[in-house]
């Protein structure tokens, strides 16, 4: 499935790995949670219970395609890479 398949569908949280000081100098996303890569994985149990997709995201798609495949080599099914901020905000 796709990141427009997931939005469409409506039943998503996403997560911005960025650090805070990202978000004040480039911008953010309504309603999105940020958690640095660095401390992802402390949220881990937290994360888990979300109900829905669970998609990430952070400048280039780099550190949020490290937090996917983190949380799927933990046996989550329900994570995805939303790439960049810039490209995601043009999807939303």
């Amino acid at each position: 499935m796709d990141i427009q398949e997931i939005l469409n569908q409506g039943n998503y949280h996403l997560i911005d790995v960025r650090e805070p000081e990202e978000l004040i100098a480039n911008g953010a996303i309504e309603g999105a949670e940020n958690i640095p890569l660095s401390e992802v994985e402390n949220h881990a149990d937290e994360i888990a219970k979300l109900d829905g997709n669970v998609i990430f995201f952070c400048r280039s798609g780099n550190r949020s395609g490290k937090a996917t495949e983190a949380f799927k080599q933990r046996g989550f099914t329900n994570v995805y890479n939303g790439g960049g901020y810039e490209e995601l905000s043009k999807l939303l």
